[in-house]
């Protein structure tokens, strides 16, 4: 009986040992590498197909149609990003139908292949935030209501809440469950991220109140910013300076900062000049007879002189005894530096580019050490930059020119020469 026994032993250890070896290196095992292997042929297929059929197919209809919008989703490479995912679902599916395939490995598979999807399905919706953006920049509105930072910070949640995902997703975990032990780590969180809740907030209120637009002339000397404002971001404000560099500005600056946006000065169709011209004070006189007499050719001072002198004159003869005429300082005369601001005026209300709806005025400042300041004070019509100069310009070139025709020199302190003359050189 025990031989039998030892025999019937042997003979079951013998088929045991032949059934492992056969489920290694067997028929199972080659039909599921030979499985695997096809899935992975037709999902290659189904990827050649897609990169070089339907999306050359769905780029030619985008041309051809009369919208645009189709032709910016091409521009962005929207389509191109979802071309991998028919690829994947291939791959993701029929991993599940090889044959003798363990059942841990093929849901491993299943799982990057989901994972995968994920990650492909939302760089293609940043690229169609990126596209939406640009669509709507082409409307005239956008200037004034930006939303290229409300896109970047929903392409932030966007990535933030895939990894989520794709993390539970790999780890076979309910992405409820990463969520809940987020909680611990929100200090953190708000740490790392804490520039970019600033600026999402600094561009909200930015953007409500309609503070800065692209395009805006822009000076925030802190930063050493003075020029066109060219994009908004979710995190930074670019500005264009005069020399043509560029200065980045973090959004939530603009909140901690005092800044100058000249749009409005753009919007009221005038633009100011503030500019003085030094009077040498010890040539300021009282006018003769003569004078006044020649001045009164000038065409716009006739009606200011003729006023005056009948002013004057009735003034004097009401006020000054004709035994104290002959002193200047018992009545009242004209100058030559009021005659002078009159004119002034006067030029400038005729000017064709100055503003007439603006405040326009001529007036003297403090006087200094430098002379007596004639400050004028008016707006052009004209704003842009380069047209405004030379209207300021020629402005000043007149009066400089024209107050020798007063008696009236303008102050200059002494150069090299001046004083290589006064020493005889």
């Amino acid at each position: 009986m025990r031989d039998g026994e030892d025999g019937g032993e042997g003979q079951t250890l013998e088929v045991v040992g032949h059934v492992t070896d056969e489920s290694w290196l067997g028929i199972p095992a080659l039909h599921a590498g030979g499985g695997l292997m096809v899935v992975l042929a037709v999902a290659l297929v189904v990827h050649a197909l897609a990169l070089r059929l339907a999306l050359p197919l769905a780029h030619g209809m985008a041309q051809r149609s009369r919208t645009t919008w189709d032709d910016v989703l091409v521009k962005h490479k929207v389509l191109a990003r979802l071309v991998p995912i028919a690829a994947l679902v291939v791959i993701g599916r029929g991993v599940g139908l090889v044959v003798g395939l363990d059942d841990s490995l093929a849901r491993f598979v299943e799982r990057m292949a989901l994972a995968a999807i994920l990650v492909v399905a939302v760089r293609a919706f940043g690229a169609l935030l990126t596209a939406t953006n640009e669509l709507y920049t082409r409307n005239p509105q956008a200037l004034g209501r930006p939303i290229k930072g409300y896109l970047q910070g929903l392409k932030v949640l966007a990535y933030i809440g895939a990894a989520i995902v794709v993390i539970a997703t790999l780890l076979d975990q309910s992405p409820w469950l990463l969520l809940s032990g987020l909680g611990a780590m929100t200090a953190v969180l708000l740490l790392i991220f804490r520039d970019t809740l600033l600026s999402f907030v600094a561009g909200i209120q930015l953007t409500t109140n309609d503070l800065i637009r692209v395009g805006d002339w822009l000076e925030m000397p802190q930063f050493d910013a003075d020029g066109g404002v060219v994009d908004i971001s979710l995190n930074v404000v670019k500005v264009q300076n005069w020399d043509a560099t560029i200065t980045v500005i973090p959004t939530h600056k603009f909140l901690e900062h005092s800044f100058k946006n000249w749009r409005a000065m753009f919007e009221s169709g005038g633009r100011r000049i503030k500019r003085a011209v030094h009077i040498d004070m010890a040539t300021v006189r009282f006018l003769d007879a003569a004078e006044i007499e020649r001045l009164s050719q000038i065409v716009i001072l006739r009606e200011y002189l003729a006023s005056k002198v009948r002013e004057v004159a009735e003034y004097n003869e009401a006020t000054v005894p004709d035994d104290a005429a002959a002193v200047p300082a018992n009545g009242r005369h004209l100058t030559n530096l009021g005659t002078f601001r009159a004119y002034v005026e006067a030029y400038l209300r005729a000017h064709p580019k100055i503003h007439p709806g603006m405040m326009r005025i001529v007036r003297q400042l403090h006087p200094t050490p430098q002379g007596l300041p004639l400050e004028i004070y008016v707006f052009s019509k004209e704003t842009a930059w380069v047209v405004y100069e030379g209207i300021q310009a020629d402005i000043f070139d007149h009066v400089l020119a024209i107050a020798p025709e007063f008696g009236l020199r303008v102050f200059q302190a002494p150069s090299g020469n001046d004083l290589a003359r006064l020493g005889g050189r």
